[in-house]
Protein backbone atom coordinates (compact mmCIF):
# COMPACT_ATOMS: atom_id res chain seq x y z
CA UNK A 1 0.00 0.00 0.00
CA UNK A 2 2.62 2.55 0.95
CA UNK A 3 4.38 1.84 -2.43
CA UNK A 4 1.38 3.70 -4.40
CA UNK A 5 2.33 6.96 -5.35
CA UNK A 6 -0.91 7.87 -5.45
CA UNK A 7 -1.62 6.60 -1.53
CA UNK A 8 1.64 8.80 -0.64
CA UNK A 9 1.10 11.82 -1.98
CA UNK A 10 -0.37 13.41 0.91
CA UNK A 11 2.03 12.06 3.57
CA UNK A 12 5.35 13.64 4.47
CA UNK A 13 6.73 15.00 1.70
CA UNK A 14 4.81 12.91 -0.79
CA UNK A 15 7.79 10.18 -1.59
CA UNK A 16 7.50 6.34 -1.44
CA UNK A 17 9.37 5.22 1.20
CA UNK A 18 12.46 2.82 0.59
CA UNK A 19 11.20 -0.98 1.06
CA UNK A 20 13.66 -2.28 3.66
CA UNK A 21 14.42 1.05 5.81
CA UNK A 22 9.49 1.43 5.40
CA UNK A 23 9.55 -2.06 6.85
CA UNK A 24 11.61 -1.54 9.83
CA UNK A 25 10.17 1.87 10.97
CA UNK A 26 6.36 -0.10 10.06
CA UNK A 27 7.35 -2.73 13.04
CA UNK A 28 8.96 -0.43 15.31
CA UNK A 29 5.56 1.47 14.99
CA UNK A 30 3.27 -1.40 15.31
CA UNK A 31 5.30 -2.41 18.14
CA UNK A 32 4.93 1.11 19.84
CA UNK A 33 2.88 1.04 23.18
CA UNK A 34 0.34 4.38 22.43
CA UNK A 35 -1.41 4.34 25.48
CA UNK A 36 -4.29 2.50 27.07
CA UNK A 37 -7.00 2.68 24.40
CA UNK A 38 -5.13 3.63 21.69
CA UNK A 39 -3.33 2.22 18.75
CA UNK A 40 -3.14 1.24 15.34
CA UNK A 41 -5.69 -1.19 13.63
CA UNK A 42 -5.61 -2.70 10.21
CA UNK A 43 -9.31 -2.94 8.29
CA UNK A 44 -10.71 -6.01 6.17
CA UNK A 45 -13.68 -6.27 4.54
CA UNK A 46 -16.87 -8.13 6.08
CA UNK A 47 -17.40 -10.46 2.97
CA UNK A 48 -13.49 -11.28 2.76
CA UNK A 49 -12.28 -10.83 6.34
CA UNK A 50 -8.51 -12.06 5.15
CA UNK A 51 -8.41 -9.20 2.21
CA UNK A 52 -6.33 -6.15 3.77
CA UNK A 53 -7.70 -2.63 2.93
CA UNK A 54 -5.66 -0.37 4.76
CA UNK A 55 -5.77 0.68 8.21
CA UNK A 56 -6.38 3.26 11.36
CA UNK A 57 -5.33 4.45 13.66
CA UNK A 58 -5.81 6.25 17.14
CA UNK A 59 -2.89 7.81 18.70
CA UNK A 60 -0.47 10.80 20.48
CA UNK A 61 0.05 13.74 18.03
CA UNK A 62 4.02 13.83 18.28
CA UNK A 63 5.05 17.40 19.76
CA UNK A 64 0.80 18.10 21.07
CA UNK A 65 -1.56 17.49 23.62
CA UNK A 66 -3.62 16.27 21.71
CA UNK A 67 -5.15 12.28 20.18
CA UNK A 68 -4.89 12.06 16.70
CA UNK A 69 -6.90 9.82 14.72
CA UNK A 70 -5.71 8.89 10.69
CA UNK A 71 -6.07 6.19 8.07
CA UNK A 72 -4.52 5.00 5.26
CA UNK A 73 -6.13 2.83 2.97
CA UNK A 74 -4.54 0.97 -0.40
CA UNK A 75 -6.10 3.21 -3.64
CA UNK A 76 -8.39 -0.03 -4.83
CA UNK A 77 -10.04 0.68 -1.89
CA UNK A 78 -10.52 4.76 -1.76
CA UNK A 79 -14.67 5.96 -2.51
CA UNK A 80 -15.99 2.84 -0.81
CA UNK A 81 -16.78 4.41 2.47
CA UNK A 82 -14.23 2.01 4.53
CA UNK A 83 -12.42 5.05 5.97
CA UNK A 84 -15.23 6.57 7.04
CA UNK A 85 -16.62 3.74 8.59
CA UNK A 86 -13.39 2.48 10.33
CA UNK A 87 -12.47 6.00 11.39
CA UNK A 88 -16.32 6.64 12.55
CA UNK A 89 -16.22 3.46 14.99
CA UNK A 90 -12.56 4.71 16.37
CA UNK A 91 -13.95 8.28 16.84
CA UNK A 92 -16.12 6.86 18.77
CA UNK A 93 -13.93 4.34 20.61
CA UNK A 94 -12.06 7.50 21.39
CA UNK A 95 -14.81 9.83 22.50
CA UNK A 96 -17.06 7.75 24.02
CA UNK A 97 -15.30 4.86 25.56
CA UNK A 98 -12.16 6.18 26.54
CA UNK A 99 -13.63 9.95 26.90
CA UNK A 100 -11.20 11.82 25.58
CA UNK A 101 -11.64 15.75 25.07
CA UNK A 102 -11.24 15.86 21.76
CA UNK A 103 -9.92 14.19 18.93
CA UNK A 104 -7.66 15.76 15.88
CA UNK A 105 -6.83 15.03 12.34
CA UNK A 106 -3.89 16.87 10.98
CA UNK A 107 -3.45 16.61 7.10
CA UNK A 108 -2.24 18.17 3.90
CA UNK A 109 -4.39 21.08 2.81
CA UNK A 110 -4.78 19.74 -0.54
CA UNK A 111 -5.85 16.40 0.70
CA UNK A 112 -9.55 16.73 -0.33
CA UNK A 113 -10.33 13.47 0.24
CA UNK A 114 -8.94 12.88 3.76
CA UNK A 115 -11.20 16.47 4.18
CA UNK A 116 -14.19 14.94 2.90
CA UNK A 117 -13.62 12.09 5.60
CA UNK A 118 -12.68 14.35 8.95
CA UNK A 119 -16.24 16.53 7.93
CA UNK A 120 -18.34 13.35 7.33
CA UNK A 121 -16.92 12.47 10.71
CA UNK A 122 -18.45 16.14 12.07
CA UNK A 123 -14.59 17.33 12.63
CA UNK A 124 -14.32 21.31 12.17
CA UNK A 125 -12.02 23.06 10.50
CA UNK A 126 -9.66 24.71 12.91
CA UNK A 127 -7.01 26.21 10.09
CA UNK A 128 -3.77 25.59 9.86
CA UNK A 129 -1.35 24.21 11.80
CA UNK A 130 2.32 22.90 11.91
CA UNK A 131 2.91 19.32 12.41
CA UNK A 132 4.68 16.64 11.69
CA UNK A 133 7.84 19.07 10.50
CA UNK A 134 5.88 21.31 8.05
CA UNK A 135 2.58 22.70 7.01
CA UNK A 136 -0.90 21.15 7.70
CA UNK A 137 -4.62 21.98 8.36
CA UNK A 138 -6.29 20.66 11.54
CA UNK A 139 -9.59 19.35 12.16
CA UNK A 140 -11.01 19.01 15.61
CA UNK A 141 -13.84 16.84 17.39
CA UNK A 142 -14.50 17.85 20.94
CA UNK A 143 -16.35 15.50 23.03
CA UNK A 144 -20.09 16.47 23.22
Amino acid sequence: MDAEPEVMAYIMDGSVPEPVEHREKLAQRLALDHGPGLGIWSVFPREEPRRFLGWVALHPLPGWDDIEIGWRFASAHWGHGYATEAAGALMHHGLATLSLPRIVAVLQAANQRSRRVCERLGMSDAGPCRAYGGPCVLYVRERP
